[in-house]
């Protein structure tokens, strides 16, 4: 019968910790493979330092990121403005759905639907007229900051393609206080029109004075250019010589003076208005910068000054007595003040 061997000892394993015999500084190492690594292991070719600095050649240098066909693309990519495109331009979904409210507000308006709601004999307050002169003035301001920003961009300030200042998006402006909550806020306190300050404008990229000129115009014009369209349609609704309590033609006649009001306070040569951008085009970089900062304070402030009961009368007997001398129908400045009156309802 064979005698069998006695057991073997087993071999240490490579990552065996000896527990005794040695000192603790010893151990640790043991347990770090990193510690028992040549010293210069990361010295060797395409390994540590050399293959973050040389790449996969000794004393070589990495290769640029971007190179290859999915780095350079990227690296294009980010480097390069996006191609334009037409639809930069397009009305935003948005705009137009605040185009259509208006458009179907104005049909209840226009059929006083909301007396055959009420029981007869019952008294009503008019909500619907409100909200036409609310969206029709929201349009209005999109359309005045259009002209800005689309003038703008052939002067030569390419940031403000695809935006939604030259989309018609009001509620994605930039400064959407100063853009549409204050215009806003002016016309349904005020009873007047008063739009923002366009501090969103890159002046620096407009390189002429002229150009700039033009941009800082270009808002107030659109403006007139409304109120021009306003005004005429309710001219040829209502002859002369006729008179209306028509909710939706009060209101169309507010609007037109609403808009009137925008353009012609805004062409004066006050900071926070559209006629101190034409000084600062001819006097220099720091009128511009003034206004860029304290442009809002500003536009509060010309609002807060046409708000006090003296000046806001003379403004508003002005208004009316230009449009009575414009206007072939001498009971439209009367359709204005109602409408002004439809809007604010609750005074």
């Amino acid at each position: 019968m064979p005698t069998p061997e006695p057991p073997q000892p087993a071999e240490p394993d490579a990552m065996t910790v000896p527990d005794s015999g040695t000192d603790p500084g010893e151990r640790e190492r043991a347990a770090d493979p990193w510690a028992r690594m040549p010293d210069d292991a990361l010295n060797a070719s395409g390994v540590g330092a050399d293959h973050a600095d040389g790449g996969d050649e000794p004393g070589g240098t990495a290769p640029e990121r971007g190179d290859g066909a999915d780095g350079g693309a990227e690296t294009e990519e980010a480097g390069t403005e996006r191609a334009e495109s037409w639809a930069d331009f397009l009305p935003s979904p948005v705009f137009l759905l605040v185009l259509g409210l208006a458009g179907f507000a104005g049909w209840l308006s226009w059929t006083h639907v909301e007396l055959d709601w009420a029981e007869e004999g019952t008294s009503v307050t008019p909500l619907i007229p409100p909200l036409l002169i609310l969206f029709g003035w929201i349009v209005s301001v999109a359309v005045h900051e259009f002209a800005h920003a689309l003038a703008a961009y052939l002067a030569g300030d390419r940031s403000l393609r695809g935006s939604a200042y030259l989309r018609l998006n009001p509620f994605a402006y930039r400064e959407t206080f100063g853009g549409l909550v204050l215009p806003v806020v002016y016309l349904g306190v005020g009873g007047f029109g008063l739009n923002g300050p366009p501090t969103y404008v890159d002046w620096d990229r407009v390189p002429s004075r002229g150009r700039r000129a033009v941009v800082a115009l270009a808002g107030p014009l659109a403006s007139l250019v409304l109120s021009g369209l306003l005004a005429l349609t309710v001219s040829l609704l209502v002859p002369a010589g006729q008179d209306t309590t028509n909710w939706a033609i009060s209101s169309l006649a507010f609007l037109a003076m609403a808009n009137a009001t925008s353009a012609v306070v805004n062409l004066l040569p006050i900071p926070g208005l559209d006629g101190y951008h034409v000084l600062a085009a001819f006097r220099g970089a720091g009128w511009t910068e003034f206004v860029r900062v304290n442009g809002l304070f500003c536009s509060i402030a010309v609002f807060a000054v046409l708000w006090l009961p003296v000046v806001r009368d003379v403004f508003e007997k002005s208004a009316y007595a230009l449009f009575d001398l414009i206007l072939p129908n001498p009971t439209i400045p009367g359709m204005m003040f109602h409408g002004k009156l439809l809007l604010q309802f609750w005074a």
